[in-house]
Formats: structure tokens, C-alpha cells, sequence
């Protein structure tokens, strides 16, 4: 991102930016927080609420599937909200994603189970994904953008580092709340209905999201773009024609952890229980603490790419990630359960750094103009072939092979491809 107001001496008003940081930052979690709740209880309720007349690896695969839908809504929303983030503002866009987000998360709250409307239920819990992943595709370069095109371009990787920070945030909160929700009335009534209190809260949560967006003006680069009369008329149309290298590397880019934590933070709470014999109580807390530490230590990781350049602490991350996935299910599998919720509690420090530069690195491929649209693509087409799949992905090969190894070689093939993206993009002159 580069525009001559952010390069300055002064740069822009210190309380402006935090106020931008703070509103992405919280509005974003609230996001998260919806999109990852679907994935916790795809693997502890949904099964069995939605599809009880299926066999147990079958109920898993098809609630998994559902969960993928969210992803493939996740482009559509881009194209919507990349178009109007580019034409009239990033901040009008992050209102409309909030709104969208908390319908659809609301929505599967109140969505009947499968013994009450039969067939009906799935279809209802589907479309109210769709919802879901509408929302969410608009939801991320609004934030970024926000955050990023308020500030110093020589802090790019910090200031967008929080909101990147709230995915994990938002994942450590859905764990929470949905252990929360099993402890009021126990395991059976989890079942039955506890499992939506937390997706009705959202309401609440939504308001609040609303509330400190209403707050915040529009970035100083989108207010350059405007005042100098280079808003695109077809934003998205241009971003695809024009930078469609971009696009395919971001996508890629992504891929490299995006399949990775959507097996730490979902797949798990299977894989956990079937093969570690670990509670599903454990696997809440452990994944909580997780996602809490890496949400702790992402700004860190994005201070550490202004310094050193953002690809290169990408590729730090990814080096990482390759040696975690050598061990990770052994580890859980080995029945020693102390050393399973280690390797849980540390199985997202190299996804942090990753995801804390990958922000910048996007964004910085497409000038402010197309910046809503094409960064927006590259990371929602990435859940295409990267995060929607990877439980389902995981969960077919566990069953086929019967070994940890093929989820093991799953993990490894997505973060090379993740690498050889980032050093592309380094070549072509990104640092």
C-alpha cells in the first residue's frame, strides 16, 4: 500500500489510526467468532443434529460439507463487497459484512434440527452457511484495508497484524462459548439445544460491532483514490483482467495455511477424540489456548515483518508449520495426553506467522483503486481449495488410509505450495 500521505514525515493523526485498528480489529472478531463457531460444532453437534440417519463417518463428511459451503459463498462475497469497498468506501462495506454475518450466524441458532422439519433442516442450515460466507468474504480486506490504509506504510505489517490477530481471537471465543454452552446443562442437553446460545449471542455482539464502525472515517488512501477521481467503474472486472497473477499467487499464498489451521482448529475435535482419546472438553480448552496465544503473539509476528520483510517471516512460518505437521498427529495419537494438548496448545505460533505478514503481502500486490477487489478474491478463492475442504479432506483420508501419514503429506503439499507462492511474489519485487 502506498499512496504519499502514508509515506509521510507525520503520517496521519495517531488517534485516527486507533480508532481505525480498534474498529476492524473488534468488528472482525465479531466476524470470526460467527464464522468459526460453525466449525466447532460441524464436528460435536451437527452430525447428530442434522443428519441422524446417516452412519457416524457419514454424518461427520456431510456436516463437514456444509461447513465447506461457507467457502465456496466466500468468492461471491468478495466480488459483491470488493466492488463496493473500491467504488464507495471500505467503511460502508464493513458495515453491510457485520449485518450479513450476524443473520446467518443467528439464523443457524434458530434453525430447526432434523427430527423437527426432516429433510428441511440441512437445506435451511446450508443457506443461513451461505449467508454466512457472504459476510465473511467481504469482511477481511475491509478490515485489513481499514487498519492498513489508515497508517504509515513502513508499519503496514503491524497495523494490519490486528485485525489478522481477531481470526484467532474470534476462534478462541467460539471455543470458549461453545464450552461454556456444554456446561450448562451437560452433555445431552448440549445436544439438544445449549449448542445455540452461542450463535444467538451473536446478536448482541453484532450491535456492539456496529456501534464502533459507525464511529470511524474513511481511510486516507480510499479518500486520495476519490478526491483524485480514480475510483474504478468496475473494480472487481478490472482487478481479474489486470492482475490475475496476483490473484492466482495470493490464492496460493493462502492455501499454504489455510488448509493447515482449519485442521488445527476444526478436524481436530475429531481426529482428537477418535484416535488421541482425548474429552471433547479438553479439545475446547486446549484449542482455546491455542488460538489464544496465537492471537497473543501475532502483532509481534507483524512488528518482526516490518523489520525484516513481511515474505521473509511468511517463509520462516511456513518452514515451521512443515516441521510441526511431521508430528503433530503422531503426537496426539501417541496416547500420551500431556504431550497431545502441548502440541495442540503450540500448533498455531507458526500459523502467526504466517497470517500476521500475509495481510500485507496481499494487499500490497493491487494498487488502492482494485485493492477491496483483488486482495478480497485472493483469499476467499483460497478457501476454495485450501480451508472448506481441509476437514473434509482430512476426515476422507483418515478413513480411506487409516494412518496419520496421508494427513501428515496433505499438510506438507498445502504449505509448499503456500511457499513457492510467497517466494513468486518476492521475485516479481514484493518484499
Amino acid at each position: 500500500m502506498s499512496v504519499t500521505q502514508n509515506t509521510g514525515t507525520l503520517g496521519p493523526p495517531r488517534g485516527k489510526v486507533r480508532r481505525a485498528v480498534a474498529a476492524s480489529t473488534a468488528g472482525s472478531t465479531i466476524e470470526w467468532y460467527d464464522f468459526q463457531l460453525y466449525g466447532v460444532v460441524a464436528a460435536i453437534v451437527l452430525p447428530a443434529a442434522y443428519f441422524p440417519e446417516s452412519s457416524a463417518l457419514a454424518g461427520t463428511l456431510l456436516s463437514f460439507s456444509t461447513f465447506f459451503v461457507g467457502f465456496v459463498a466466500r468468492p461471491l462475497g468478495a466480488v459483491l463487497f470488493g466492488h463496493l469497498g473500491d467504488r464507495v468506501g471500505r467503511k460502508k462495506a464493513l458495515v453491510v459484512t457485520l449485518m450479513l454475518m450476524g443473520i446467518g450466524t443467528v439464523g443457524i441458532g434458530l434453525t430447526p434440527g432434523y427430527s423437527a422439519i426432516g429433510p428441511a433442516a440441512p437445506l435451511l442450515l446450508v443457506l443461513m452457511r451461505v449467508v454466512q460466507g457472504f459476510g465473511v468474504g467481504g469482511e477481511w480486506s475491509g478490515a485489513i484495508l481499514m487498519a492498513g490504509e489508515s497508517g504509515r506504510r513502513s508499519r503496514q505489517a503491524f497495523l494490519t497484524s490486528f485485525p489478522q490477530a481477531s481470526a484467532m481471537l474470534g476462534t478462541a471465543l467460539a471455543s470458549l462459548s461453545v464450552l461454556a454452552a456444554g456446561a450448562i446443562g451437560g452433555p445431552a442437553a448440549f445436544i439438544e439445544w445449549t449448542w445455540r446460545i452461542p450463535f444467538l449471542i451473536s446478536a448482541v455482539l453484532v450491535v456492539l460491532g456496529l456501534w464502533m464502525r459507525h464511529g470511524i472515517g474513511e481511510t486516507t488512501e480510499f479518500a486520495e483514490v476519490r478526491a483524485q477521481g480514480k475510483v474504478e467503474r468496475a473494480p472487481v472486472l478490472t482487478a481479474m483482467r489486470s492482475y490475475w497473477r496476483e490473484i492466482l499467487l495470493g490464492m496460493f499464498l493462502k492455501v499454504g495455511e489455510m488448509a493447515p489451521v482449519f485442521i488445527f482448529v476444526s478436524f481436530i475435535y475429531t481426529y482428537g477424540k477418535q484416535v488421541g482419546g482425548l474429552s471433547q472438553t479438553t479439545l475446547l480448552a486446549a484449542v482455546s489456548v491455542a488460538a489464544l496465544v496465537s492471537a497473543l503473539i501475532t502483532p509481534l509476528m507483524g512488528y518482526l515483518g516490518d523489520r525484516l520483510g513481511p515474505v521473509r517471516v511468511y517463509l520462516i512460518g511456513a518452514a515451521a508449520m512443515a516441521v510441526e505437521a511431521l508430528g503433530y498427529f503422531a503426537a496426539i495419537g501417541s496416547g500420551n495426553h500431556v504431550l497431545a494438548i502441548g502440541v495442540i496448545v503450540v500448533s498455531l505460533v507458526p500459523y502467526a506467522l504466517m497470517f500476521a505478514n500475509e495481510a500485507t503481502i496481499l494487499t500490497g500486490l493491487f494498487p488502492a483503486p482494485v485493492r477491496y477487489s483483488g486482495s478480497s478474491l485472493a483469499f476467499n478463492l483460497a478457501g476454495i481449495l485450501g480451508g472448506g475442504p481441509a476437514p473434509f479432506i482430512a476426515a476422507g483420508l483418515l478413513s480411506a488410509t487409516g494412518t496419520a501419514w496421508s494427513l501428515t503429506g496433505y499438510l506438507l503439499l498445502t504449505v509448499l505450495v503456500g511457499a513457492t507462492a510467497a517466494v513468486l511474489i518476492q521475485r516479481r519485487g514484493h518484499s
